[in-house]
């Protein structure tokens, strides 16, 4: 999309815009009645493929809003990231950045403020809080290259494996995923390029390599990627935002293990699936690997890169959390899309003020310069300093922190017309996205909470509106 067209309203997108208020109230008062009596809120699918109707302004383009150079991307090795992974053995890790004794000394020092404040009954820091993340840790299941392996093949059962389209493929595999808990889904076949999304090395150590070979497999030092399995699975599952304004305390960071807890379930679940139906899943061996979600959610039309360095959802904002699968079961693929994200992010810098390790770029534009090798060369974007963000977890905070994620102005879930309006605004009037930004401000958007004032509180299950996604 050219720059002419996005500042631009033709006179259809201005009358839409102009009357997205009134229909937006009246959508919203007409959909969460429903949902409060009982009645039914499922619709039917109404795309082959079951791609859902996104609102007029998020549109699929053919190239994403990231500029990407696949001459200098290569595939990436996620030893070089400033965490211990788990499952890591080789892993570069914090103390390959900072240093050993430095590491110590930090970690040192925030273990023992994490005493402190439980000692004290610190808000965000009690006894409940850490018990209730223990719990959301608690329930997460094994991470698995190739799965269970427990159902039942077609040939086991003897019958055929499943045959379709690609359409109908989609369709079928989008009804299980939103069955199984992920919010927005997206397709993508891998090509040369693509597969520089594919991790060089997985965290744990493992090289990660294509094949011939019509089974995937894996050593005690290789996986093996069969090039059949060039169909990526990209979902979401979404965070609590009332959980996250507890950032950075124990109580916010729960809502991330238990998002991490339902995308194991959701990907032993669809392994588990797919096998029945006779055909492969791969799925992480640990946590964050097998490829970059975000780059994979971005090419198959979940959201856009952002000032965050991480992907927004028209539908969740950045309060949600990637994953990914590759499959042998040919899917029709999702295109990119343009909904005014990563432009309104040149303007906002919200995130960057509100970031407490000042790890976050203020500016103006993104570039392709990255800040050290925990990223990914050959995309331009605003790249962070995780060294400074990792450090703040482990010498402040204690824990890790989402304050970026929520005093993003695309944080609010439409529940007032307003949001839908605004979201309008920004996709087709950038322009004015100073005056947006401005507005988030002054309605008191953004404003972090007590940790002790969530438990107050009678969320939805999981913490979020799981009919977000029905409510057009």
């Amino acid at each position: 999309m050219t720059e002419t067209s996005k500042t631009k309203l033709s006179r259809r997108e201005f009358l839409r815009l102009a009357g997205l208020g009134v229909g937006a109230a009246a959508a919203t008062t007409a959909a969460r009645p429903a949902a409060a009596t009982g009645k039914p809120t499922a619709v039917k699918f109404s795309d082959p493929a079951g791609r859902p109707q996104r609102p007029w302004w998020v549109k699929t383009v053919d190239v994403p809003t990231t500029e990407v150079d696949w001459g200098k991307m290569k595939r990436y090795n996620e030893r070089y990231l400033p965490e211990e992974q788990e499952g890591s053995t080789r892993g570069v890790g914090f103390a390959g950045y900072v240093g050993k004794e430095k590491a110590e000394a930090i970690e040192a020092e925030g273990a023992a403020k994490m005493k402190e404040r439980l000692v004290n009954n610190v808000d965000g820091y009690t006894l409940k809080d850490i018990a209730l993340q223990s719990g959301m840790n608690g329930m997460r299941l094994p991470y698995s290259y190739l799965g269970p392996q427990k159902a039942k093949t077609p040939e086991d059962l003897g019958v055929p494996k499943w045959s379709g389209t690609p359409e109908e493929a989609a369709k079928m595999v989008r009804a299980a995923l939103r069955h199984m808990g992920a919010a927005t889904i997206g397709f993508l076949e891998l090509d040369e390029n693509t597969k520089k999304f594919v991790y060089d090395v997985d965290p744990d150590g493992h090289i990660v390599e294509f094949t011939d070979d019509p089974i995937a497999s894996e050593t005690e030092t290789h996986r093996y990627i069969p090039n059949s399995c060039k169909y990526a699975i990209v979902f979401t599952v979404p965070m609590s935002l009332e959980a996250m304004k507890r950032s950075p305390t124990v109580t916010g960071s729960q809502t991330t293990a238990l998002t991490y807890t339902t995308g194991t379930w959701i990907n032993n679940g669809m392994s588990e699936f797919l096998r029945g139906l006779g055909y492969q899943c791969l799925t992480e061996s640990t946590l964050n690997a097998l490829a970059i979600a975000p780059a994979l959610g971005v090419f198959a039309g979940l959201g856009e890169m952002s000032r965050l360095n991480r992907m927004i959802s028209p539908e969740y904002g950045p309060m949600v959390r990637v994953f990914k699968m590759l499959t042998d079961l040919p899917l029709a693929p999702d295109k990119p899309i343009d909904a005014g994200i990563m432009e309104f992010c040149k303007t906002c810098k919200k995130c960057a003020e509100a970031c407490p390790s000042g790890a976050l770029s203020f500016e103006d534009e993104p570039t392709w310069e990255i800040k050290g090798g925990w990223n990914n060369a050959g995309h331009k974007a605003y790249f962070e300093d995780a060294v400074k963000c990792r450090t703040y977890w482990r010498q402040e905070a204690g824990t890790n922190c989402g304050i970026c994620f929520a005093v993003c102005p695309f944080s609010k879930h439409d529940k007032a017309w307003i949001h839908t309006w605004v979201k309008g605004g920004i996709s087709a009037l950038p322009l004015l996205n100073s005056m947006w930004r401005s507005g988030d401000d002054a309605f008191g958007y953004g404003e972090l909470a007590t940790g002790e004032s969530w438990w107050d509180l009678d969320e939805p299950s999981f913490g979020y509106d799981t009919t977000l996604m029905l409510q057009k």
